[in-house]
């Protein structure tokens, strides 16, 4: 019976993987000249040997079959970007995978985590209206339930709302955009002025001031984050378009110890009680402690410990002492925001060349361990290349002084000798 169940078993995996193969299309080179003007791509591009495309792959077959059983016009398909080099140049892909929709001839690069959530919300934002109308009170509590932050216009057609939608095309990416009107808001909103740009987060809202806040695109990236929150690498990544600095609790990547609980809650808690203090200066948040953050920092980073990151010039700032009270985060904090305390890396011309060593050595060490041919050939044949040019250079250089030697002989001779040596030398 036991043997009966896993045979069935086998057949239905199998049965549901070849659904979802169904559900993504292999593309190439023809598809732009191909496919139709009003269709919604996802596409995928990668490369056979990329090991992270290789992990997306069910992923990625999950997010086609689950967009067709929702009904979703968004059509699923993955590129070999080592064969179909037209189209991998079309959409300037540089790194694997690459995630893009495309709309209306529209490319939209998807910048997140490579996860099923984040993708799918990513194609819900493309598939729908740039920006969503929300016309009653019971339509924008569904929307607050359902997102952190919300960027909100509320008004008559404008001017404003003209350069809204035209954000909206190109940070649609990143986050929603909704419009409204007044009497739809919660009495507790309350407006001096329409038309109005409202960011709503962390329970309570942020309305935009031309005057006080500035560029309207700059007000967005800085306030599109909520105010604490679990970050990935490609959080922290897009948190440099905000101008704030990040202050991280860095913990265990699994199982979070007694210590690393109380760093998150500790930061958890600065933000939420001194927001009005540091959060023009700070976004706030924990991740894991790995690879990301030891490139950083260009070193072993031992969690749990706190950092603060300046994502403009890829500095950093470490707690002078323990820090294990409030009263201890908040003087780091001062300490950052008076410069009293020592900011670390940067991207001076030293900290550049120091960073091309240390991504090199973090590269090419595993390689060594694991395939230690592979690792002699990829850090000798640089050398190998470098030993040849020098050899070219000077071998240029040697026949050159020659060169010179033997003419400044001929004009130290007299004419009439001059006349024999060149005789001589086309003999």
């Amino acid at each position: 019976m036991s043997g009966r169940t896993a045979c069935l078993f086998s057949v239905l995996l199998s049965l549901l993987l070849l659904q979802g193969l169904a559900y993504v299309e292999e593309l190439d080179d023809s598809f732009m000249d191909t496919k139709g003007s009003d269709e919604i791509w996802l596409i995928e591009f990668y490369a056979p040997w990329c090991a992270f495309c290789k992990q997306l792959d069910p992923v990625w077959h999950q997010i086609g079959s689950e967009l067709r059983s929702l009904g979703s016009m968004v059509q699923v398909g993955k590129v070999d970007a080592t064969v179909n080099t037209g189209l991998a140049k079309e959409f300037r892909v540089r790194t694997y995978p690459a995630i893009f929709m495309l709309k209306k001839n529209t490319k939209y690069n998807y910048p997140g985590p490579r996860t099923k959530e984040g993708i799918m919300d990513f194609a819900s934002r493309i598939e729908g209206p740039l920006v969503r109308s929300l016309s009653s009170p019971q339509l924008f509590q569904h929307a607050m339930s359902h997102h952190n932050v919300m960027l909100v216009y509320v008004g008559a057609t404008s001017e404003l709302k003209g350069n809204f939608t035209t954000l909206a095309e190109d940070l649609i990416v990143h986050t929603y955009f909704f419009s409204t009107t007044r009497n739809v808001l919660p009495k507790s909103v309350s407006l001096d002025y329409l038309p109005a740009i409202i960011v709503f987060k962390d329970g309570t809202y942020v309305v935009y001031d031309e005057e006080s806040d500035g560029d309207l695109k700059a007000w967005i990236n800085r306030e599109r984050f909520p105010n604490f929150q679990h970050i990935d690498s490609y959080t922290l990544y897009a948190m440099g378009e905000s101008g704030k600095l990040v202050l991280l609790a860095l913990v265990e990547e699994r199982y979070l110890s007694e210590k690393s609980l109380r760093y998150k809650h500790l930061v958890q808690r600065v933000a939420e009680e001194h927001k009005e203090t540091y959060s023009r200066f700070f976004l706030f948040g924990f991740m894991a402690a790995g690879d990301y953050i030891n490139g950083f920092v260009m070193g072993e980073v031992i969690a749990p410990t706190f950092l603060v990151v300046n994502l403009s010039n890829d500095g950093y700032y470490q707690p002078a002492g323990p820090v294990e009270t409030e009263r201890h985060l908040l003087d780091f904090l001062d300490g950052v925001l008076d410069s009293t305390i020592e900011m670390k890396g940067g991207n001076s011309f030293s900290q550049r060349v120091q960073r091309i060593i240390y991504e090199a050595k973090a590269t090419l060490i595993p390689v060594f361990r694991e395939a230690p041919l592979i690792g002699c050939f990829l850090a000798g044949f640089p050398l190998a290349i470098g030993a040849f040019f020098c050899f070219l250079c000077c071998r240029n250089r040697t026949t050159t002084d020659d060169e010179d030697e033997d003419t400044a002989a001929l004009l130290a001779t007299s004419a009439p000798q001059r006349k024999k040596i060149k005789g001589k030398k086309s003999d």
